[in-house]
């Protein structure tokens, strides 16, 4: 974060954030802030992780499960992209950190900013805002299992897949596939007083 006052850049300011509150609040009267100031956050601090359930072993709406032992995540793992549901036409949205295939394929998704990729980073500002919840995984099937038996649960199932590309989408095959989001991320959580300057500080810029 680089914070100016005045026009003038404030190193300490930038480097302790309690003691620009400190600054915020002997400088506030009534909400309005006296001398000018001018806050830049970086990427490190803009970009926010949404822990995500990317797939799960549950009956999908194709009526499908995926095996989640099978996941092959070493190619994806060096290109981890995110799309905007499926469209390999538009660049990635995000990237996606700390994947890992257990009992369920999680990660950590993280957007773009905004400086570079508007779309991206709006995508983002839906999932914050509670809009968009939900996910899509897209892969190669590798080996099937086909399921005949009158009381099946699904057709069949994915037994080994490699992981492509995940995707947020409006409307997922898995309806399990979604957004984890924090207490703090949650709509209508409080912001603390130091967001709340910085949200009114970058509406009036």
């Amino acid at each position: 974060m680089l914070v100016k006052i005045d026009g003038i850049t404030n190193k300490e300011f930038s480097k302790d954030n309690n003691l620009f509150l400190k600054f915020l609040r002997e400088n506030t009267c009534s909400g309005k802030v006296t001398p000018e100031v001018e806050v830049f956050k970086g990427a490190e601090l803009s970009r926010e992780t949404f822990h995500w359930v990317m797939s799960t072993f549950d009956t999908d709406r194709d009526f499908e499960k995926v095996d989640q032992v099978g996941w092959d995540l070493k190619n994806y793992l060096s290109n981890p992209v995110v799309l905007w549901s499926h469209d390999y036409s538009i660049p990635a949205i995000g990237v996606a950190k700390n994947v890992k295939a257990d009992m369920s394929l999680e990660g950590d998704i993280v957007f773009n900013d905004k400086d570079f990729d508007e779309f991206g980073w709006s995508i983002g500002q839906r999932v914050k805002a509670g809009v968009l919840s939900c996910g899509s995984v897209g892969f190669r099937v590798d080996e099937v299992e086909f399921l005949d038996a009158a009381d099946r649960e699904c057709d069949l199932i994915f037994r080994k897949q490699e992981l492509l590309e995940f995707s947020i989408c409006c409307v997922p095959s898995n309806p399990f596939a979604n957004v984890k989001l924090t207490k703090s991320q949650k709509k209508g959580s409080p912001l603390s007083f130091y967001d709340r300057i910085c949200a009114g500080l970058q509406a009036r810029a």
